[in-house]
């Protein structure tokens, strides 16, 4: 009997599952890595304000968030569609191919701009930086499975609807979603675990690394690099773009430099 996935309950499941599977990577790595770490250990256990079991916790209570509300999305569009396992890969049209990868590209340019402007909001609004954003930067030093560790109301808003409207806005079918969203969880987990590796494919691929927003978690430089998960075109834009210099700790390991601070 063949075995069938429905495409929609996998773009639920796929990227939740992605998230800890490449989260659990980087921590597995232990201190084997830390030639490449940006920040010493010892600040990671000093600086941070909050536990990791309380992380776990919150990233949970977001995913599941995440999960109830593409489920929702999911069943109000209807046409339920399957993956059967074990297939072969379906040969593509040039005509396909270029419709999904340009579907990608405006769920990206969708997220990033809806991402940008509530991210910058948060830090402009002193409530909702107090209440909300805050939460976030309990992580001065981040790591890789606190990627998504927000406020519950900031997981939703930033995350969940900014994900359903780049779903929506680009036209993507859930099996297209199944790659999109994991792509968009997996960028997230790297550019928060801290770690500088070379040849990683994000730090080649993307301005927009884990560098560059370690500078944003820096508290001196909060108010910069607020564009993510892809592309740094918004701080650009409006201003708020700050380079930085990857530079050698004397006691070893890396150490992110933004360029204000070199003025």
């Amino acid at each position: 009997m063949e075995l069938v996935f429905c495409d929609e309950a996998l773009a639920i499941v796929v990227p939740i599952a992605a998230y800890w599977v490449y989260s659990g990577m980087y921590m597995a790595l232990g201190r084997s890595m830390d030639q490449y770490r940006l920040h010493p250990r010892d600040e990671e256990r000093s600086k941070n304000l909050v536990p990791k079991r309380d992380v776990v916790k919150g990233v949970l209570l977001q995913q599941l968030l995440q999960a109830a509300v593409a489920a929702t999305i999911f069943t109000l569009r209807g046409k339920s569609t399957g993956t059967a396992a074990g297939d072969a890969l379906q040969r593509a049209t040039w005509a396909m191919s270029l419709t999904v990868a340009l579907q990608i590209a405006v769920g990206m340019a969708v997220l990033d701009g809806w991402q940008y402007v509530w991210h910058r909001y948060m830090h402009l609004n002193k409530f909702l930086y107090r209440h909300v954003h805050s939460w976030h930067h309990r992580l001065v030093v981040p790591y890789a499975f606190g990627a998504q560790y927000n406020h519950p109301v900031e997981g939703l808003l930033l995350d969940t609807v900014g994900g359903a409207l780049a779903f929506l806005a680009s036209g993507m079918s859930p099996r297209v979603s199944i790659f999109f969203f994991t792509l968009c969880t997996v960028k997230g987990v790297d550019d928060h675990c801290g770690l500088w590796l070379p040849g990683n494919v994000f730090r080649l691929c993307f301005w927009n690394n884990t560098a560059y927003h370690d500078v944003h978690h820096q508290l001196r430089s909060s108010r910069y690099n607020f564009s993510q998960p892809f592309f740094v075109t918004w701080d650009k834009v409006f201003g708020t773009h700050m380079p930085y210099v990857v530079e050698h700790r004397p006691q070893g390991g890396l150490h992110v430099r933004p360029m204000e601070a070199l003025s």
